[in-house]
């Protein structure tokens, strides 16, 4: 019954399915869980569903279990934080301030529904960037358009956060500001970091457990090795989950 509909999947997103009557190779990874994101949603700040369908193609069938999630602005409703990699869209707002009338009204907004990083000096807008979380909401509420988003795609990587009953935990920032290419080959690379530590005497790992035993730095060499990261890119130079 559902053959014609993995087939259109396979069609649309680029899976290879081999067999359609066995179902669709989810596998022990996760299908790409993913925001409505701006096809939909005022608060996003780019499209979810094309990203999710390129990591999607890039890392299935996989039978390690890793989970991955995508939302495109820092309220997180698809619980980007308990994954183990949750990729955050992040708008980059850059400020006009000729067109600026003093309204106040992204310094207000930021104030009361975000993290304070605007504020008023001499009659014009200032942003604290260590407080700026990227969640856009000046862009919005500008009467006036002097805030407008940098047309470039970024992303806050978020890594091995997870719920279930032992140690449950919240994700913590990897990269900031990383491009779409090279989250992918950040995903790819786990594979092999997960085939050459995974504990084979166990049915199955959870990749965090992993990263736990193995160490962050280990697990950095691994997954960073051969990618180029864009240069607005900042990695986190220690983690530590305990």
């Amino acid at each position: 019954i559902l053959a014609p509909v993995i087939r259109g999947i396979e069609a649309e997103n680029g899976v290879i399915v081999d067999e359609f009557d066995k179902g669709y190779p989810s596998a022990g990874t996760r299908n790409i869980s993913a925001c409505i994101g701006n096809r939909v949603c005022p608060f996003a700040n780019f499209d979810t569903t094309s990203l999710a369908f390129k990591i999607e193609k890039s890392v299935f069938p996989n039978d390690h279990h890793v989970k991955i999630a995508v939302t495109v602005c820092p309220n997180d409703c698809i619980k980007a934080h308990v994954q183990d990699y949750g990729i955050i869209g992040i708008c980059q707002p850059e400020y006009e301030a000729s067109m600026c009338i003093g309204c106040e009204a992204c310094v207000k907004n930021c104030t009361k529904r975000v993290t304070g990083a605007l504020t008023m000096v001499n009659g014009k807008v200032k942003r604290d960037e260590r407080r700026c979380i990227g969640c856009g909401e000046c862009v919005m509420k500008c009467p006036v358009a002097a805030w407008t988003r940098n047309p470039k795609k970024f992303y806050r990587l978020v890594i091995m956060g997870r719920t279930g009953k032992k140690n449950p935990r919240l994700a913590q920032t990897f990269i900031e500001m990383v491009d779409e290419e090279s989250i992918i080959k950040i995903l790819k690379n786990t594979y092999k970091f997960v085939d050459d530590h995974i504990d084979k005497t166990l049915d199955k790992e959870h990749v965090g457990y992993i990263v736990d035993r193995t160490g962050y730095q280990k697990f950095k060499e691994y997954v960073l090795d051969g990618v180029e990261l864009n240069k607005e890119a900042r990695v986190a130079e220690f983690l530590n989950f305990n």
